[in-house]
């Protein structure tokens, strides 16, 4: 369940403009935001990441529950997708650091990304809500 109140709340910050057309008082918090946005990136990039390799570590839930693997690591993978975008400065300032054909391959998977962050911060929310309902009917022992 925390994986999906964390992901609707990433997906919440990647999507501004959605929130603001809903809610314009909301401008004011996500201005509060915006200076650790890059830092609150990494952390869910990173958690995103642990996510899949959890996944993949217990791929044994295939068996005994099928629908919260696959959930589970949708969930991963949009939050690690998500982190990376916001977080991309400072995953590129610290992790990448001076490695120039690091940085350039991260450059292009940006620019790839980039344009479908919108869609996919929709997508973020959708999955999360899915994963805090999937949470309470498939959680696997």
């Amino acid at each position: 369940m925390i994986y999906g109140i964390t992901l609707v709340l990433l997906s919440i910050i990647a999507v501004p403009s959605l929130v603001l057309s809903k809610k314009p008082n909301a401008k004011e918090l996500l201005e509060k935001i915006e200076p650790y946005q890059g830092w609150i990136g990494v952390v869910f990039c990173f958690w995103g990441v642990w996510g899949i390799i959890s996944s993949i570590l217990n791929i044994g839930w295939l068996t005994s529950g099928p629908i919260w693997w696959a959930t589970l690591l949708a969930g991963s993978l949009v939050q690690a997708t998500l982190g990376f975008m916001l977080g991309y400065g400072v995953i590129n300032k610290l992790v990448i650091g001076k490695n120039q054909e690091a940085q350039a391959k991260a450059a292009e998977l940006r620019a790839k990304i980039a344009p479908k962050q919108g869609k996919l911060g929709l997508l973020g929310i959708g999955v999360g809500i899915w994963m805090i309902v999937a949470s309470f009917l498939f959680t696997v022992a």
